[in-house]
């Protein structure tokens, strides 16, 4: 009876032994938890910029707004009959 129990003891010992300091144990699933938890952060601000680019696109397929607009600010472009004001800063 004493070996039996004996036995049963060192295989607990060794179970917990595993699950606390071997390989996948405990700290190493807590880790990996959080390492989710980071890139799914990631991966939202991703899809956020994703949609945008997807609207910008639709945008720009569909409206001639959104290519005067960005040629306006991006290119500095004007149209014909527009008359263009550049105002310099006083020198001092």
């Amino acid at each position: 009876m004493k070996w039996i129990t004996l036995v049963l003891v060192s295989l607990l010992f060794l179970l917990q032994y595993r699950l606390w300091f071997g390989k996948n144990s405990i700290p190493d699933y807590i880790a990996y938890q959080q390492q989710v938890a980071e890139q799914k952060k990631h991966n939202s601000g991703l899809k956020q910029r994703n949609s945008l680019l997807i609207a910008d696109i639709k945008d720009l397929k569909l409206g001639v707004q959104a290519m005067e607009e960005r040629a306006r600010n991006e290119l500095g472009l004007i149209k014909q009959g527009e008359t263009f004001f550049r105002i310099l800063p006083a020198q001092e």
